[in-house]
Parts: C-alpha cells; structure tokens; sequence
C-alpha cells in the first residue's frame, strides 16, 4: 500500500512539470527589394507598340555610393544602339532566392518609323534602390558583373 501511495505521488507531481516544447528553428527570409531603384530608363506601359531591339555593351561597372544611409549601389553602362531612332530600356528584376538581381539592358524602336542606321551611343548610371541585408549578384544579359552587399535594415 505504501508503494502505491509513493506512485500516486510520483505520478502526480510529474504531472505538474511543463512538457518541454520543440524551439521553432528560425528561417532566413528572402532577399528582396525594400525601396525601388532610381531607374529612367525602366520598361513603359507604351513599350507593348513597339519592337525589341538589341544593344551593344561595352562596359558595365558596379559602385558603392557612401552618400547614402544606408550606403547604395550603382550600374553604370556604356555601349551603343543600331539607330539614333532606339530607345533604351533597362529592366532590373527583384532578387531572388539565391540573392541574383538580373538585368536585362535592351532597345526598343517604332516599327512605322524608318530611321537611318547611325549608331547611338549611350553612357548611363543607374542607382539600385535599398535591398534587403545580403551579398547581391548582378547578372546583365545573362552575364555575371559583380556583387554587392547591402546592409540595410528594415
């Protein structure tokens, strides 16, 4: 009897104690895009009337600009276009998964327009908006350029 009496005990304050809990295991979010990029050059809802055309690249360089908090990068681009008649169209996608940002870098010219094929050369910079904290790889073209890392909080 008093074996049984020392069990009931037992049982009863075992049934008291907390049953420990599985510790969810924090996972890493996605990269992605916090503020857009200062992009004029940015695809247009007019663009739909209008054919693609290629471009030429001849440089492509990335930069750190410190005059911004949090610090931002910048894409400067130099090449050339088949016509004084293209314009020139930069698309900059959000990150991905894998924290690859790609860019395509094209022209688009009015098929009802004949224009004189006379290359038209073009430099231009463009600054990336704020992104998530992470090292970015920027591809242009389906080629890799650089990296980048952000360390901007939300």
């Amino acid at each position: 009897m008093r074996h049984i009496h020392l069990l009931l005990i037992a049982v009863l304050l075992g049934a008291c104690t907390a049953t420990p809990t599985v510790e969810p295991t924090p996972t890493a979010s996605p990269p992605y895009r916090i503020t857009s990029d200062d992009n004029p050059f940015e695809p247009q809802l007019e663009d739909v009337n209008r054919a693609v055309a290629t471009v030429t690249i001849t440089s492509v360089g990335l930069s750190e600009r410190y005059d911004f908090t949090p610090p931002r990068s910048a894409i400067s681009l130099v090449g050339y276009m088949p016509s004084v008649c293209n314009e020139l169209r930069v698309n900059i996608n959000p990150p991905d998964e894998k924290y690859n940002v790609y860019i395509e870098v094209y022209s688009l010219i009015n098929p009802n327009i004949q224009c004189d094929n006379v290359f038209q050369q073009f430099e231009t910079s463009i600054l990336f908006g704020t992104y998530s904290p992470g090292r970015y790889f920027v591809w242009v073209n389906g080629n890799l350029m650089g990296d980048f890392v952000s360390y901007a909080t939300n």
